[in-house]
């Protein structure tokens, strides 16, 4: 079973669920705040684009609009991002953490990129290979939604997740003319990521 079958049979079980589906908005919304906290990290004081700004106002938006969305299902599910109200909750936290600090240290170690010029490669390809990502998860959760009629719509996250994704790219060309070879290496370690991330939603739905 490939990962995007795997991701359908957990979000079919997700979905039917108040309380599951509650916890995955949840952690959905967790781990956008995290991206929106981690480029305003990254943002230089003073050289900071219009495209930067962009990308950190949507992240924190969609962390808004998917806590909103919980209120659909139960208004008193999920008030924080606290362990019992996540899936996976270690690896939710984890996830974009790791991929972050592996990049980081890819990039250092194997190209020899110190200080901005790190931070500036790294947010890069942290963020195109989870544009690539998203594009994936938001797609089939929006399929599952439309199977069970859910109150719940992430059309509109999908459709800014897709130009955040041409402009990741656009960035990239401009950093890098190895950037293909470059973000396919950061992808590959995104996938072990994911992999880790969705085996542990799976484990934890069989005790659901």
């Amino acid at each position: 079973m490939n990962q995007q079958e795997q991701l359908y049979q957990i979000l079919d079980k997700i979905v039917p669920s108040k309380e599951l589906h509650a916890k995955w908005l949840n952690s959905l919304s967790m781990m956008e705040n995290t991206g929106a906290r981690k480029i305003s990290h990254y943002e230089h004081p003073v050289f900071t684009n219009i495209t930067v700004l962009k990308h950190a106002a949507e992240e924190a938006r969609h962390a808004y609009f998917l806590k909103k969305q919980i209120e659909k299902l139960s208004p008193e599910n999920c008030p924080d991002y606290s362990f019992e109200y996540l899936l996976a909750p270690i690896e939710s936290y984890q996830y974009l953490q790791k991929l972050d600090i592996a990049t980081c240290g890819y990039l250092k170690k194997g190209i020899g990129l110190q200080d901005r010029e790190l931070m500036h490669g790294a947010y890069l390809l942290v963020t195109y290979s989870i544009e690539v990502r998203a594009d994936m998860i938001y797609g089939i959760y929006q399929e599952i939604l439309t199977k069970y009629a859910s109150k719940v719509n992430v059309k509109s996250i999908i459709a800014e997740e897709e130009g955040h994704l041409a402009e990741m790219q656009k960035m990239l060309e401009q950093f890098s003319p190895q950037w293909k070879s470059l973000s396919e290496y950061i992808c590959r370690m995104e996938n072990k990521l994911f992999g880790t991330w969705i085996s542990a939603i799976n484990k934890e739905l069989m005790y659901n």
